[in-house]
C-alpha cells in the first residue's frame, strides 16, 4: 500500500543535492572573482591581471617600452597581454568548475550555466 514512499526519500536526496550543488556553485562564482590570473607579452614587459572571471584588474608597463616611435609595438604587447590574461582566466575558470563538477560526483566535462 505505500510502496511508492521509498521514492519519496530518494526525491529527498535529490532535492537536497541539488541545494548543497547551488551552494557550492554560488561560493565557486564568488571565488572567481577574487582569484588572479597574469598574463604577460613582450617577455614580461607588459603584465595583465585579471580575475578568473576576466576583468582586468591592473597593467603594469615597463617604462623601458615607451619610444615615440615604437607606439604600435607598445599597443600590440598591452592588447597580447591582456588577450593572455583573458584566455588563462578561461582557463582557470574552467579548471575549478570541473573540479567542482568531480567532487559533486558529475562527469569533468559537464557544463553547467556559467
Amino acid at each position: 500500500m505505500f510502496k511508492g514512499l521509498g521514492q519519496m526519500g530518494d526525491m529527498a536526496k535529490m532535492m537536497k543535492a541539488a541545494k548543497d550543488m547551488q551552494t557550492k556553485m554560488a561560493d565557486l562564482q564568488n571565488d572567481l572573482e577574487t582569484m588572479t590570473v597574469v598574463g604577460e607579452s613582450g617577455a614580461g614587459l607588459v603584465r595583465a591581471t585579471a580575475t578568473a572571471k576576466g576583468e582586468l584588474k591592473g597593467l603594469e608597463i615597463d617604462p623601458s617600452i615607451f619610444d615615440p616611435n615604437e607606439k604600435e609595438v607598445v599597443e600590440d604587447l598591452i592588447l597580447a597581454a591582456i588577450k593572455d590574461a583573458q584566455q588563462k582566466a578561461a582557463e582557470r575558470s574552467q579548471q575549478e568548475m570541473s573540479r567542482l563538477t568531480e567532487s559533486l560526483g558529475l562527469p569533468a566535462d559537464m557544463k553547467l550555466p556559467f
